[in-house]
């Protein structure tokens, strides 16, 4: 690629400790090697370099963090609410001073640029904030009367829960998911992906020096077969909250089966954004294009196929070509690349068999198509015109800088071809018609949509997919419905006549 950032030094600064260390896994409260003494490597999609070695977590690492978050459990629960939200509010004050640490640190671990990395950290201290301040009210129910009843509802906390989070934004992800947690009252082991173990470390690190409780939060490294599996199978783990691929929350349903775990996926998708000859071209441009190709293109909301109506196709893919043409790619840490690497080997090797799919499909690769450089795992952002809706490169979800571009006549035309595929995360949608907008939206299959907008997180909104997409919704109080049990009481207001048996 082109010469080093001038911040490479400060990384190189924030990665000495993990170089000499190594990444240690943190069970109740003390770092420790993997039981079995086994590591693994780490190393950089920017140019294969090797970051440190991490600790290879087993189903005895895994066992002790269970126990640990077992213990930890009941203090944990019962600990004053405004107790639990000055130490989640201390998480996201530590977060915010080491936000430039986490942020370059994800950017060498994963491959993302810092134009977006560098905001990651601050979204993650927002969501410790957020869910800081719904802690006094997470046990809140109802008072539902009956004619003999008074009846209330309150909430109480589930127990450990497990928190398996992928290598795309993980540090972000990781606060979604643990933050909730932590709020309703639960304990968490947490295995982040191998692939990017660096700013699970950081966080972990954080919440234990604002005075996290030992055995709390409890971080295991390692592989999904290995740590990954265990976890999903413990019977102390009473929930799985996952983010990751769809076959492989399909997998930990199977595996939890038999403790009845709880689970909450936040899987795969094949999201269209649906431009119609109405729109706002010039906004649906700039949205089509950031929802596919930023963060890589690596993000399962994704606007991944372009439905665009066939009477301004022509001019639309024209500007879109020129756009993409112009995408800048190169290091992760140089604040103008828009585009950096792919995260892994066998990622790339995924998303560069796709361009011969294409071809094969009978698509034209109008944009990108081919490796930048001959070190690291740089992609060309591509894209595919003249698809049709059930070619293989509109079916499956690629996860990459990669757009598919396909053209349709009219509203059910494209509601057809929108709905027409295994996956339901997200959908967007381009029209000034009102009446329009409310038709699609209404019968669009999909979790989340937006209109005349790019994806906007708003943290209490419900968050999740449809069909393979997902079970289950994140934000606001959708979360503490996963993290949290229902119980209801029933006082009776009198003597009301009971069935006597008998007698």
């Amino acid at each position: 690629m082109t010469a080093l950032p001038a911040n490479i030094d400060k990384l190189s600064a924030y990665l000495e400790r993990f170089r000499t260390d190594g990444i240690l896994n943190l069970i109740n409260g003390t770092s420790q090697p993997a039981l079995s003494g086994a590591f693994f490597e780490n190393a950089s999609p920017v140019d294969e370099s090797l970051i440190c070695q991490v600790a290879r977590g087993n189903n005895d690492d895994i066992d002790a963090a269970a126990r640990a978050a077992r213990d930890a459990f009941p203090a944990w629960r019962d600990m004053p609410a405004l107790e639990r939200k000055k130490i989640l509010n201390r998480i996201a004050d530590l977060i915010v001073e080491r936000a430039e640490e986490i942020a370059m640190c994800e950017c060498w671990d994963t491959g993302q640029a810092l134009r977006f990395m560098s905001k990651a950290a601050l979204r993650g201290a927002e969501n410790f904030r957020f869910f800081a301040d719904k802690v006094t009210a997470a046990r809140d129910g109802q008072q539902l009367q009956s004619p003999t009843l008074m009846n209330v509802t309150t909430r109480v906390p589930i127990g450990p829960v497990g928190v398996i989070t992928p290598w795309n934004t993980p540090f972000m992800l990781s606060t979604w998911k643990i933050a909730p947690a932590l709020a309703a009252g639960c304990t968490v082991v947490h295995k982040p992906a191998e692939f990017s173990p660096l700013t699970a470390r950081i966080l972990a690190e954080i919440a234990h020096e604002s005075g996290l409780p030992a055995g709390v939060w409890n971080l295991v490294n390692g592989f999904g077969e290995e740590a990954g599996k265990r976890l999903t199978e413990h019977p102390d783990i009473k929930a799985i909250a996952f983010v990751g691929e769809s076959s492989t929350g399909s997998m930990i349903m199977k595996q939890g089966a038999d403790t009845l775990k709880r689970v909450h996926f936040e899987l795969g998708g094949k999201n269209p954004v649906v431009v119609f000859d109405d729109a706002d071209l010039d906004r649906a441009l700039d949205a089509a294009i950031f929802m596919i190709y930023s963060l890589n293109g690596e993000r399962c909301t994704s606007s991944s196929r372009l439905l665009v109506q066939d009477s301004i196709a022509d001019t639309f893919e024209a500007k879109l070509i020129e756009r993409v043409n112009n995408i800048r790619v190169g290091h992760p840490l140089d604040p103008q690349t828009e585009v950096g690497p792919l995260i892994h080997k066998v990622h790339f090797d995924k998303v560069t068999s796709y361009f011969d799919i294409a071809r094969k499909n009978g698509a034209t690769v109008a944009a990108g198509g081919e490796r930048v450089g001959d070190q690291g795992w740089f992609v060309r952002p591509t894209l595919f015109t003249n698809a049709t809706n059930d070619m293989t490169i509109a079916q499956e979800e690629i996860f990459g800088p990669v757009l598919t571009a396909i053209r349709f006549s009219d509203e059910d035309h494209a509601l057809q071809m929108a709905n027409d595929t295994q996956y339901g995360l997200t959908a967007y949608v381009w029209t000034n018609d009102l009446s329009r907008a409310l038709r699609v939206t209404d019968r669009l299959e999909a979790g989340m949509i937006w209109v005349n907008s790019e994806n906007v997180r708003h943290l209490p909104t419900p968050f999740g997919g449809v069909k393979a997409s997902g079970i289950g919704r994140d934000g606001g109080d959708w979360s503490f419905d996963f993290y949290m049990e229902q119980k209801h009481i029933g006082f009776a207001l009198g003597q009301h006549t009971i069935p006597r048996l008998g007698a």
